[in-house]
């Protein structure tokens, strides 16, 4: 069984919230150009970028990290 990568997760909560990449990185802090690296794989999620996206799609961190299928505890 493939579990999604973070990369793919992050990527699927995004789009299952219809936002963009620039809508994502401005809850970041951050810029559109270096949120998609996150989603590309090329920049490591920084753990205050994980804590924020949990908390806002309201999933549990092993979900994000392809340590878990339950997206809740």
């Amino acid at each position: 069984m493939h579990m999604k990568s973070w990369q793919e997760r992050i990527r699927e909560l995004r789009e299952d919230h219809d936002l963009t990449q620039r809508d994502v990185a401005a809850l970041l802090g951050t810029t559109q150009q270096v949120y998609s690296r996150y989603e590309q794989g090329v920049n490591e999620l920084p753990i205050r970028h994980l804590i924020t996206l949990c908390r806002f799609y309201k999933v549990d961190s092993d979900y994000i990290l392809g340590l878990s299928e339950q997206r809740t505890p």
